[in-house]
């Protein structure tokens, strides 16, 4: 089909859009008006103008749209603009578009107006690693609190154990490298003797020296020692419940102080059986050989039995 009426007077022949297009308006189609025809000239008005019948919409009313065969007036020549038409920038308000502006973070007092909180993202962020190390911490911590415990029953006692062996042997070891002696391997002198009638005595044999509560009687012992130094020397001995005290000589030199032969025991029986109880004195003593006297001189008190001498 072209534009203009081509005979047919009927709206399948009819284009009621020819006044838009050029050769339409050449052919004489006009918009229409009041309650002319529509379209080309003599062409069936029965059209509606588009967007007029709405279905299951109230009807709108005359001032929403034009007469029935009629379109609105706004609608122009093809080619013209509608006298309605304008621009947006026209408007008031209006204009060319502007760059949108970007939101403004809040400083620290105020309010923002959009935009993360990077601020509080980082706190939020160092508080996590913070908890993380700490934990961390704890946990190491808490591992060896726990390894220890696990093996503290055994470490301890095997640590003690290790090391209180080598002191124990280390004790023997110088105990036995020490000499110590019995009654009937001492030199005697001034009227001193050994026996064996008493009970108690711990030398070999049960023996023991007898006759030193005699001025000038003497207990001589010689030993050899490994090491030079400051040495005890015990005396074994019994006493009648009553103190006594002998002179102490070593290597020729006499002590500042005597021999105490006290009754440390605290016994009231004269039976000498009961009595045995040890002593002991401070002697320096040289590497090699060194000679120990025990005498009993003037002012002495020397009514004892002795059995046993040894240096610890």
């Amino acid at each position: 089909m072209t534009s203009g009426n081509n005979g047919a007077s009927t709206p399948e022949d009819d284009d009621p859009f020819g006044y838009l297009y050029a050769d339409g308006q050449a052919n004489g189609a006009q918009p229409p008006s009041g309650g002319g025809g529509y379209g080309y000239p003599g062409s069936v008005n029965r059209t509606r103008a588009v967007g007029q019948r709405q279905y299951g919409q109230p009807a709108p009313t005359q001032q929403q749209t034009a007469a029935y065969g009629q379109v609105p007036q706004q609608q122009g020549a093809y080619g013209q603009p509608s006298a309605h038409y304008a621009a947006p920038e026209t408007f008031p308000g209006g204009g060319a578009p502007t760059t949108p502006q970007q939101p403004t973070r809040g400083g620290g007092g105020g309010g923002r107006s959009g935009g993360p909180n990077t601020k509080g993202l980082l706190i939020g962020a160092i508080a996590v690693v913070a908890a993380v190390v700490i934990g961390i911490g704890v946990a190491i911590m808490g591992g060896d609190d726990s390894d220890n415990k696990a093996s503290g029953d055994s470490t301890p006692t095997t640590s003690t154990s290790q090391s209180a062996q080598p002191s124990t042997s280390s004790a023997a070891s110088a105990s036995a490298a020490l000499p110590k002696t019995d009654a009937k391997d001492l030199q005697l002198g001034g009227g001193a003797t050994t026996a064996s009638d008493v009970k108690g005595a711990k030398s070999d044999g049960g023996t023991y020296v007898t006759g030193f509560n005699n001025v000038g009687a003497s207990i001589t012992w010689t030993v050899d020692l490994q090491k030079a130094g400051s040495y005890r020397l015990y005396v074994q001995y019994s006493i009648p419940a009553v103190d006594a005290n002998a002179t102490l000589t070593v290597n020729g030199k006499p002590n500042q102080q005597p021999l105490g032969m006290k009754n440390f025991i605290k016994s009231s029986d004269t039976d000498l059986a009961k009595n045995w109880q040890s002593t002991w004195a401070p002697v320096t003593l040289t590497k090699g050989t060194n000679t120990l006297t025990l005498s009993c001189g003037q002012g002495n008190q020397c009514n004892a039995l002795i059995d046993q001498l040894w240096v610890q």
